[in-house]
């Protein structure tokens, strides 16, 4: 049990708690929550003892073994090899290991001092308790978890110095996991990994049974992981019991009858002081008036949360016409090098309209492939054939980080736009993304993460795209300004190709993935849900073929059983889409139809004119129904082409 009692903690004239208080039970799992700055992490050193309060209780069990996962990197020598740091993982692993070889030589070099049968009664029990934390399989279990994280088996002895710093923090998390703490304390622990690795993270958490506490924006650990929310925010810590999902509605709920409260509260208030100042000088009324008067003065405000919802604004304008197809690859191979390859004979296209998102391991290959698509890599070998009309908008991972500081908002997007763009027009660009004003003076040193977003996005529509090409657009973003990307991307007409390492903003944004791996690129005609569904379905079905020669990762069910349920799980989620898809593919063969028998009559009227018939406003009806024929035909092509593979999915999981 973690229990804090009217805890409060400042910072020379700044309050992070104050009168906090919040207990977590024994085996449960909290994510803990809060704007940036709000002492999240704070809480945790004050858990760990590295803090002390500097007034109020905090218990922590005395004999419970605690691993912190910090943001910074830990301490490490430059020199040890990455599997020794990763397999030093419990604090009493390294202490019994070492008193072991200490008895050992004193059994083979003999001690006046003790008797042979003592050392060796000391190390049997050594041994049993080291067997049991499980130091024989440390090694072998330190190298299974490098690999979840991403490293490769040549990695393993490599010194800790020859790597990043967002590979270290890899290797830290994989030592404090390791640990197998009775209290886990994580720190932001998906900043640094990609998909895949968030993903052996949430599997690997989910078996993890001791106290869990986790700091995240990640909202698909959140949810998955947690059974409580503590919300940390103005020097208070309010516990919510559920997951981040149920923390937001509850949340909400609670702000609407707190703002309705309040809204009573003050017009009782209101009529209060309106009768004071009525009957204040009839003597008559003077006894009633003092009444009133304590009775104004014993109404306690109420003490409204904050809106969570995203302050800035997201507001991508309209796309312009391109043709139907946005960019294809042929046979496209790149190497920055001789002999390091990256990508290799890939064969892709995008069609417009697509929301694409983009999978795979740091280093595989997922920015040169955004890179090549955007047209500002050239690739090797093969070539890329852009569609008709295309305008591409492009952002880089790291183009918010290089940001000129002493350059203004206005002056960062009018850089940026054509010469027949008028500074007006520049202002509403900035104003439509939320800096109007003097805003749009600011300085880009003073802009914080989601600003310098939202400004790279002004940037980039003040020549307005249709192919909108992203390089981990949510880098910096909390959870309501992600929220809010996700929802104008998803609503955004034009075509998209992104890298995100957060699961939730590509599940609500893309409806197609590509997994790059092994130099190759695997098209998955379906969203995020739909990628993990094959690649369990691949695995279990390895003579299957994808779409591509590349490799899927193993993630196998625990037993026949649950096999069965995941089997049944899915099969009623494919009859819903199926129905769904069906329904579309019948109503838009409906619209073609019926736009092909309707053109069909203008084009006869054309053929006989008259004097009655309108030429100017038949052709531009015609236009209008060419238009309406085409998209209708593209939608139809992409609905079929998915009902057809839900079909195939269900009929084989049925056979199953």
């Amino acid at each position: 049990m973690i229990d804090f009692k009217n805890v409060f903690k400042s910072y020379g004239a700044r309050d992070i708690f104050n009168d906090a208080s919040f207990r977590v039970e024994k085996g449960e799992r909290a994510g803990v929550v809060g704007p940036n700055g709000s002492g999240k992490s704070t809480l945790f050193a004050m858990i760990c003892d590295e803090l002390s309060a500097d007034k109020g209780d905090i218990t922590v069990p005395q004999k419970a073994r605690i691993g912190l996962l910090h943001q910074q990197l830990d301490f490490f020598r430059a020199e040890e090899s990455l599997i020794s740091y990763a397999s030093a993982a419990s604090g009493e692993l390294p202490r019994i290991q070492a008193r072991m070889h200490e008895l050992e030589t004193l059994l083979a070099e003999g001690s006046p001092d003790r008797p042979q049968s003592e050392i060796l009664n000391e190390l049997g029990r050594l041994q049993t308790t080291f067997e049991h934390l499980g130091g024989y399989e440390i090694r072998h279990r330190a190298a299974a978890a490098l690999a979840g994280l991403g490293f490769r088996e040549e990695d393993l002895e490599r010194p800790m110095g020859d790597f990043s710093g967002g590979w270290q923090m890899r290797a830290c998390m994989a030592r404090t996991l390791l640990g197998e703490p009775d209290i886990l304390l994580l720190d932001e622990p998906s900043n640094y990994l990609d998909i895949p690795a968030v993903e052996w993270l949430q599997r690997r958490l989910k078996l993890f049974e001791g106290t869990l506490m986790l700091i995240s924006h990640d909202r698909f650990l959140l949810n998955t992981l947690t059974d409580v929310t503590l919300e940390v925010n103005n020097g208070k810590i309010t516990r919510y019991p559920g997951n981040y999902q149920y923390y937001i509605r509850e949340r909400e709920e609670r702000r609407r009858h707190a703002e309705a409260a309040a809204s009573n509260i003050e017009r009782r208030k209101e009529q209060l002081e309106r009768n004071i100042d009525r009957f204040r000088s009839k003597a008559t009324k003077a006894a009633q008036v003092q009444s009133w008067i304590k009775m104004l003065d014993r109404i306690e405000d109420v003490d409204v949360p904050d809106d969570l919802h995203f302050k800035g604004t997201i507001r991508i304008p309209p796309p312009p016409h391109s043709g139907v197809e946005t960019v294809r690859l042929e046979g496209v191979s790149h190497a920055y090098e001789p002999g390091k390859t990256i990508l290799q004979e890939v064969d892709l296209h995008i069609e417009r309209g697509e929301k694409v998102g983009i999978i795979g391991y740091n280093g595989a290959g997922k920015t040169t492939l955004l890179k090549i698509l955007a047209g500002r890599l050239e690739p090797s070998e093969g070539r890329r054939v852009p569609g008709h009309k295309v305008v591409v908008g492009y952002q880089a991972q790291e183009f918010a980080e290089l940001l000129p500081p002493e350059m203004s908002v206005y002056d960062i997007v009018k850089q940026a736009a054509a010469p027949d763009v008028t500074g007006q027009r520049v202002r509403e660009i900035v104003g439509a993304f939320g800096f109007s004003g003097d805003d749009a003076g600011k300085l880009c040193k003073v802009l914080s993460g989601g600003e310098k977003i939202r400004l790279c996005f002004a940037r980039i529509f003040v020549n307005p795209p249709n192919f909108l090409v992203l390089d981990e657009p949510t880098t910096h973003l909390d959870i309501a300004a992600r929220e809010a990307l996700q929802q104008s991307l998803h609503d955004y007409q034009g075509t998209v190709c992104m890298v995100s390492h957060d699961v939730e903003f590509l599940r609500g944004s893309a409806n197609v993935i590509l997994e790059v791996r092994d130099h190759h690129v695997t098209r998955y005609q379906g969203g995020y849900d739909y990628y993990r569904e094959r690649i369990q379905q691949l695995s279990q079905n390895p003579g299957e073929k994808a779409v591509s020669s590349a490799a899927v990762p193993s993630v196998p069910a625990d037993s026949q059983k649950e096999r069965r349920k995941e089997r049944a799980a899915r099969r009623a989620e494919l009859s819903k889409d199926r129905k769904r898809l069906e329904n579309s593919v019948s109503e838009l063969e409906k619209t073609i139809e019926e736009a092909e028998a309707e053109k069909s009559e203008i084009i006869a009227l054309l053929s006989n004119p008259s004097d009655k018939v309108d030429f100017a406003g038949l052709q531009k009806k015609l236009n209008l129904l060419d238009r309406r024929i085409e998209e209708s035909t593209v939608q139809w092509e992409r609905d079929a082409e998915a009902l057809e593979i839900l079909r195939k999915e269900y009929d084989e999981i049925r056979e199953s």
